[in-house]
């Protein structure tokens, strides 16, 4: 991991220098320097498979990891050092000895780097274009098994045959080894294929693409290539001899394995277009070469093969079409077939390999345990074949496709958690004017295009929440990682031995992880990363100085480092760890000065712990998320002498779940950055209307669990607004409005809320971006909107609502795709089936009715009628007479037993009250008859909980 060790050693000399921690700044400026030269040279290598640059990579990576310990150890005892001022003339004196040393290495090596660049500049003089893979070519004469891709078969042979007569080129997309050859050889030698095109050619797209060998395979693949041009014909001959043959002739051309856009666009003026029925298949790794030449939407991603079709792939390889699996084989075989994940090259690879051994349960016993060994490590095929797409990586994405083998086989990774651990890595090359966040999310992206890692989750505004990779690819990545000293996998009971690896992170796994634990050479320990998947205690053997370096501590259990010195990490950018105490945390979390995320997990139950105020002065704070809610006691202004002494935050970008947080001037202010806010709230907001002063706020949870719901004065939000969630809030209907004229919102989320009088009407339009709205658990009968109100709808989310109706007018929003309810009651299932059934009748078939689960009645509320039946129970009582608006609160305030009571005889009949909110206690005693006594739009609602 040259690369990523070069940009983790530019990124620490940059951010101290700018810190101003680094004294001598020529020498460490010489550093900074090399240090580009080489990463320069690096990307622009474009011999991957040269063993010079191999070793030089080597090289260049051990290098730089000294030259990182060198400087990253001098940076830390400076900080933690109380020593006299002579022995940190010492120390400086021994640092400079040591750098110098690390320079002429460095030196040494660039020399080097000369003569190869020298070499490479001669060898690219010949024309080529490089497209960063060895595709695999099949043997177009052999007949290709072709498992569990017979329905996808069916469609690209009717897409081919049938539609347009214009040429039209599909785009066939799938990781490496999934099948894309398999299936674009067998339509290619179909018989219906043979019939309808006249003429057909394959070509395979190699890594070092050249033009005129490409032209020149096609013409050889459709026997149209005379003897006397296979040697002598110019280029612009075999362009002319190719547009001939293809001119005014129905053909298919299969290019196979592209890697580069520019492959596609150097070949596709040759084809001809003579409005017959032409097509041409493109099969490739990476999503944006298939979009990029697609032109007959929607592209044809292949599927990995399930369980049954993995078996059959797996029986015909092993004993051929007509053989079948012996009994006592037959149970271990499917658990073989299985392990190889649904990827067809693994089943056929290891399939190869029992088909060539003695058929016994001992052996495939042997095999079912080395399976991963065998396809990482032992069968050169399938290694060469998935290791093409990391060889050929741009440098820059290596180490992020690594670093995900880290997580344990199977893992939903978050992608929050993911962007965050790169940029504590410092693996990530900066890019001026991009947040380090968007440039992980773009890596992110690119590696899923290429097929390398699986999109999973998508959240409400249709962005990527999780994410996985294949175990083959995963098992590829811990091997490299090893080789390239990346991390380490080990379990806890194995900590002890941590002092004998030179991995820069170790990746704690659950016991069930098979692990390949070879011995490294002994070093020095200075870890920058530890990743806890398994919950244990630190063995103190290992001293607490090899944790001076440490950057990360991903989901560490807090009382297994309760002996820390928190104060010594000061290098720390990370850290998330589940706890049972978080006081004693906060108590000391300030210290670390450079920390920019910090999540927290409590794990027994309720925690309201007080945060020190001091979490202020951490001025690298990215990300804040805590939970369950914590106060954050923000700093007052008294605190400060002079308004420039106001310390701001401003990288701070992610602050949930805060409770009772202050939406005061002061506090905004220190905050200006803010994209994602989320605050828990047990009292009004007062000053929730400050929030317009966050001009970056994309991202808005409120949640309030008070004596009654809150109805907010002077609302306004920043117009910067993408994603809104109330829980537990009253808004009337100019509130709502408010709401819906922000011009960014594309969703909206409602849970726990009382619509005043039940009733949501629009006057006006609104929500003109909303595209998810979401109502979870309100009390709404009578909703009034048509189309106008939210014409950009795609989803709507109904939850645990019990006589709702839905609007028909909603059917006719034409971005609507789907209506989704969850335990819902019958009125709200009624009216989304006739909207689904009015559409229908229109010929809308896209509309999605998704019906899960029924009603029920809720445990902590409830909704009746003003006639309605109400529970006997104990009750303190206390009448509450406004001021807020038109709301009537009944709240506990001393016991009192069998009382009986009416509207009029509290003297509050003829009051104009629309909402009237009655809170009680379960006490389990005497019975109390409530009875009330009301007409007009009054709304009663009951809320109870146990004492």
């Amino acid at each position: 991991m040259a690369f990523a060790a070069l940009i983790y050693l530019t990124n620490t000399i940059e951010q101290n220098l700018i810190h101003h921690l680094i004294p001598d700044k020529q020498q460490i400026g010489t550093l900074l320097q090399e240090a580009t030269f080489l990463q320069n040279f690096l990307e622009d290598s474009l011999q991957k498979d040269n063993e010079k640059v191999e070793r030089l990579e080597s090289q260049i990576r051990d290098v730089a990891y000294r030259a990182t310990d060198i400087v990253e150890s001098h940076l830390v005892d400076g900080l933690l050092s109380k020593s006299e001022s002579l022995q940190l003339v010492e120390s400086f004196v021994t640092f400079n000895e040591a750098l110098e040393k690390v320079m002429e290495e460095i030196h040494s090596i660039k020399q080097e780097v000369m003569k190869v660049e020298d070499e490479i500049r001669i060898r690219d003089l010949r024309p080529r274009t490089s497209l960063g893979a060895v595709s695999s070519k099949p043997t177009l004469s052999g007949a290709s098994t072709m498992v569990g891709l017979n329905d996808q078969f069916e469609e690209i042979r009717t897409r081919l045959i049938t539609g347009s007569s214009k040429l039209q080129i599909l785009s066939i997309l799938g990781m490496g080894g999934i099948g894309k050859t398999t299936l674009a050889k067998n339509i290619y030698d179909d018989l219906s294929i043979k019939d309808h095109f006249y003429i057909r050619g394959w070509v395979t797209v190699s890594q070092e693409y050249d033009e005129s060998k490409l032209i020149l395979d096609i013409l050889d693949s459709m026997k149209m290539l005379p003897d006397n041009m296979r040697l002598q014909a110019t280029s612009d001959k075999l362009k002319g001899l190719l547009h001939k043959t293809l001119s005014h002739t129905r053909y298919l051309i299969v290019l196979d394995d592209a890697w580069d856009k520019k492959a596609w666009d150097d070949v596709k003026r040759l084809f001809s277009n003579d409005n017959n029925g032409s097509r041409i298949i493109l099969t490739t790794r990476l999503e944006q070469v298939a979009d990029h030449a697609n032109s007959c939407p929607p592209l044809h991603q292949v599927r990995f093969l399930n369980n049954i079709e993995s078996w059959k792939l797996f029986c015909d390889t092993v004993f051929g079409h007509e053989g079948c699996c012996p009994p006592e084989l037959d149970k271990i075989g499917k658990q073989i077939s299985q392990n190889c994940r649904g990827l067809p090259l693994s089943i056929v690879v290891i399939g190869g390999l029992l088909s060539k051994a003695i058929k016994t349960e001992h052996y495939w016993s042997d095999i079912l345990e080395s399976l991963h060994s065998t396809l990482t490590s032992n069968d050169e095929q399938c290694l060469k074949v998935l290791s093409l797409s990391y060889k050929h990586l741009p440098h820059h994405l290596r180490g992020c496709l690594l670093y995900m083998g880290i997580f344990p086989e199977d893992s939903n990774i978050s992608v929050f958690e993911l962007v965050n651990l790169w940029v504590a890595e410092g693996i990530l090359k900066p890019i001026r004017c991009k947040r380090l966040e968007d440039v992980a999310k773009e890596y992110l992206l690119d590696l899923i295009e290429r097929n390398l890692i699986l999109g999973g989750k998508k959240n409400s505004m249709g962005k990527i929440k999780t994410c996985k990779i294949h175990d083959l690819l995963r098992n590829l990545c811990v091997r490299q990682s090893k080789k390239e000293m990346f991390f380490h996998p080990t379990y806890w009971y194995l900590l002890n031995k941590l002092k004998d690896i030179t991995s820069r992170r170790v990746t704690v796994l659950p016991h069930k992880t098979k692990l390949d634990l070879e011995a490294e050479t002994p070093s020095s320990f200075l870890p920058r990363s530890f990743l806890f998947f398994s919950w244990g205690k630190f063995p103190d053997t290992i001293e607490s100085s090899n944790f001076r370096l440490v950057r990360v501590f991903h989901k560490y259990y807090y009382p297994a480092c309760m002996s820390f010195a928190w104060e010594q990490l000061v290098s720390l950018r990370y850290l998330y760890f589940p706890t049972l105490d978080n006081s004693k945390v906060f108590a000391s979390v300030y210290k670390l000065r450079h920390l920019q995320t910090l999540i927290v997990t409590h794990i027994g139950g309720e925690d309201r712990s007080i945060m020190t105020s001091k979490i202020w002065e951490m001025q690298e704070l990215r990300h804040v998320v805590i939970k369950p809610q914590i106060f954050l006691d923000p700093p007052a202004s008294a605190e400060n002498a002079r308004e420039n002494s106001i310390i701001v935050l401003e990288n701070l970008q992610t602050l949930t779940k805060i409770e009772n947080f202050r939406c005061t001037e002061e506090v905004l202010k220190r905050i200006p950055n803010l994209k994602k806010l989320g605050v828990y709230h047990r009292y009004p907001l007062e000053d929730m209307n400050n929030l317009v002063r966050l001009h970056k706020l994309e991202d808005l949870t409120y949640e309030f669990h008070g004596w009654f719901f809150p109805i907010f004065n002077n609302l306004s939000f920043p117009p910067s607004l993408k994603k809104l969630t109330l829980i537990g809030c009253t808004l009337n209907r100019e509130e709502m409005e408010i709401i819906g004229w922000l011009p960014n919102l594309q969703v909206l989320k409602i849970k726990e809320q009382i619509f005043p009088g039940s009733k949501w009407e629009f006057k006006n339009g609104g929500f003109l971006q909303l595209k998810v709205l979401l109502l979870d658990e309100v009390y709404l009968e009578n909703w009034i909107a048509d189309s106008i109100h939210f014409p950009e709808l795609q989803r709507l989310v109904i939850k645990n609502c019990r006589d709702l109706k839905i609007p028909s007018g909603i059917g006719e929003i034409p971005t609507l795709q789907s209506i989704e309810l969850f335990h819902c009651g019958n009125s709200v299932i009624t009216s989304a089936k006739q909207i689904q059934e009015e559409q229908e009748n229109l010929g809308n078939d896209s509309l999605q009715v998704l019906i899960i689960g029924e009603y029920k009645q809720s445990t902590s509320m409830e909704y009746c009628s003003p006639s309605g039946s109400w529970p006997s129970v104990n009750l303190f009582l206390r009448v509450e007479f406004g001021p807020i608006h038109d709301l009537l609160v009944i709240q506990p305030s001393r016991p009192s037993c069998s009382i009986a009571m009416q509207m009029d005889s509290l003297g509050i009949n003829n009051l104009p009250i629309k909402l009237f909110m009655f809170y009680f206690a379960l006490m389990g005693a005497s019975d109390v008859l409530v009875s009330v006594l009301c007409s007009g739009d009054l709304v009663l609602l009951l809320s109870f909980w146990c004492t």
